[in-house]
């Protein structure tokens, strides 16, 4: 098989580091939250798809389901709010991982933005009916702002499983 220049090989990736990149997102998203300022992106919602995306068997919808329980424990908020949030997110990342692999991660973010923005609706829209409190204005633009992160997150945890097509002995890697 002869690869691009370019290219690189993917190894899977470890469960370790995916519990940790999970866990170190919801301690990010947690701090984030006790700011006060809704419009900052949810960087467990991103770790989140991007794992869905990417390991579709390690990390699914009861994974999902208990993050967001933890995070609505955590923000005293309705349980089961952002747990129905990130599973209808990660229901649909699941649902385009095939397609979405086909793309760069600067293209993926174009096609994650309805993604984000469906979920923060599903949280809105939760919001609504049951504490009868509107979304602040600012909120809008954190799906916007997920999206924008979506590359940097990508790189970050495509990193570790990056291999060279052809290691030789100048370069192990």
């Amino acid at each position: 098989m002869i690869m691009p220049a370019g290219r690189q090989l993917l190894l899977p990736a470890n469960p370790r580091f995916i519990a940790f990149t999970l866990v170190l997102a919801l301690l990010l998203n947690m701090l984030l939250g006790l700011s006060g300022y809704r419009w900052l992106p949810d960087v467990l919602a991103i770790v989140l798809v991007f794992w869905n995306v990417h390991q579709p068997r390690r990390v699914g919808l009861g994974l999902a389901f208990l993050l967001g329980l933890a995070l609505d424990v955590h923000e005293s908020a309705l349980l089961g709010q952002n747990a129905l949030s990130y599973v209808v997110l990660s229901s649909m990342a699941m649902a385009i991982q095939r397609r979405l692999l086909w793309f760069s991660l600067r293209e993926q973010a174009v096609q994650i933005v309805p993604l984000f923005v469906i979920a923060a609706l599903v949280e809105w829209i939760t919001r609504l009916v049951v504490q009868d409190a509107w979304p602040h204005w600012s909120q809008l633009f954190m799906p916007l702002m997920q999206a924008a992160l979506w590359p940097l997150v990508g790189t970050l945890l495509l990193a570790p499983q990056k291999r060279a097509f052809a290691p030789d002995n100048i370069r192990p890697l």
